[in-house]
């Protein structure tokens, strides 16, 4: 089953990349260890994502890549990974794209594992050592490892695991007794402890706690190679970023320093980009005006409004300011729901577990929501979080005690494996009229799914 669905996964994959079509130029050295690319083109089902655009990776720098959702960010992370775009062979890549599968290794056995090299070595020298086989051979084999640090890889990957949340007995647990969640943090410590020259890392924080969040915002700014990385957290942005690469109207827009940085310097050159824009269609009104008012007058006026035509053609051949273009906002609204008297749920000495012999997940809950209540519910991963929410929505049972919700509530529920249970084969349109079968119109469920930044062909494809 596992094998089955990694399979399915891969599949996707290709399939992905099928669709995507990439082209750019190799402008760096074949030799540099940075990595300058011109004429980057992308293109996702004939979407055009990218247009005629560069990409530049510095060695040393870490960039956060920013734009809005569904504008090709991932993609363009995966063309990378996958060296769709020209970069040389020297320069090792290693791109986080999927949770670890279950299997009967530990996270400790699958971190190592994924030093190929080391694991190699340690193997031919192992061998050497038994067959009494030359010394200088074997010599070398050590001299390299030890460059690796090989002596000391189980230390790290221990550390690095440890950093991410693991105890030392989760370490030697089996991967398989682990939920996504735990298996995608061994994902991320496979790609910590392989050190590549060029480490991707597609929105790395979304199944951590809080602590593991600080400790990897920490060991990423040791980052002394290339980084790129996705994140919608604008802490976590401003504390391991050096540059920012906006991904903008088909375009790569780089700034230097982190996120807080980005958005003053990027508010300074729009402020000034429609200075000139301004500047530009006054000249162009006042130009045209006088042409239309002295092009036919006395002779004097008549060459005066020639000149002005000239300088006109010449400023619209060399390109004038583009208005400034603002990002698009997500547009949504909760219908109203009327009066109802607190508390709308009321939770009453309610404990449970989810076996007759395993631990108590919670004892004695004693709490009501109102209308106006807004709760964070925070807590290291396996803290029951998802447990609590399932509790109040019904999907779970209290083991003792009881929860009253009020007759009129309607409870909706977003949890981080819904995108799982949805039909892939279906548009968004197709989709969400299968979902909501109330609203007839094609065009009203247009206009729903706008509001959430789909659009055009994005809602039919």
């Amino acid at each position: 089953e596992v094998d089955a669905l990694t399979k399915e996964l891969e599949d996707f994959e290709l399939k992905k990349a099928a669709a995507r079509a990439v082209t750019g130029v190799l402008a760096s050295h074949p030799n540099s260890t940075d990595v300058h690319i011109i004429n980057l083109s992308l293109t996702f089902h004939g979407q055009e994502l990218l247009s005629d655009t560069k990409l530049e990776l510095n060695s040393g720098r870490r960039y956060g890549l920013i734009g809005l959702n569904g504008i090709g960010k991932s993609m363009l992370l995966s063309a990378i990974g996958k060296r769709e775009v020209p970069i040389p062979e020297h320069i090792d890549i290693y791109h986080l794209t999927r949770e670890m599968p279950p299997s009967d290794k530990t996270p400790l056995q699958c971190v190592m594992e994924v030093d190929t090299e080391r694991a190699m070595l340690e193997r031919e020298a192992e061998r050497l050592a038994h067959e009494d086989a030359e010394c200088e051979k074997l010599l070398e084999l050590y001299e390299r490892l030890e460059e690796l640090d090989a002596d000391k890889a189980e230390a790290r990957a221990s550390r690095i695991l440890h950093g991410l949340g693991f105890t030392p007995a989760m370490q030697r647990k089996k991967l398989k007794d682990f939920s996504g969640g735990w298996r995608m943090r061994v994902a991320l410590a496979r790609a910590l402890f392989i050190r590549p020259f060029m480490l991707l890392l597609d929105e790395p924080t979304n199944h951590l706690d809080l602590d593991a969040c600080v400790w990897l915002e920490e060991e990423l700014k040791t980052f002394k190679r290339i980084l790129v990385l996705i994140s919608h957290s604008q802490d976590f942005l401003n504390g391991v970023c050096t540059n920012i690469i906006h991904m903008h109207n088909r375009k790569l827009k780089y700034y230097t320093g982190n996120y807080d940085q980005y958005v003053k310097t990027r508010l300074e050159l729009e402020e000034n980009q429609m200075k000139r824009f301004h500047w530009e269609q006054d000249q162009i009104a006042h130009m045209k005006n006088y042409i239309a008012r002295f092009g036919h007058g006395s002779a004097k006026l008549a060459r005066q409004a020639q000149s002005k035509e000239k300088t006109l053609q010449k400023m619209m051949a060399s390109g004038l300011t583009e208005r400034v273009v603002n990002d698009k906002t997500l547009s949504f609204y909760f219908p109203p729901c009327g009066k109802i008297p607190p508390p709308v749920i009321m939770v009453q000495n309610v404990s449970f577990k989810y076996t007759k012999d395993g631990p108590w997940i919670y004892n004695n809950l004693e709490f009501g929501i109102d209308l106006d209540t807004r709760v964070a519910l925070v807590g290291p991963n396996g803290a029951g979080k998802s447990t609590l929410l399932k509790l109040l929505t019904g999907e779970l049972l209290p083991t003792d005690g009881m929860i009253r919700k009020h007759s009129h509530v309607k409870i909706g529920r977003y949890h981080q494996h819904l995108q799982e249970q949805l039909d892939l084969d279906l548009s968004p349109l197709e989709y969400m009229l299968k979902c909501y079968p109330e609203i007839k119109e094609k065009e009203e469920m247009r206009k729903i799914i706008g509001r959430y930044g789909l659009t055009g062909k994005q809602q039919v494809s």
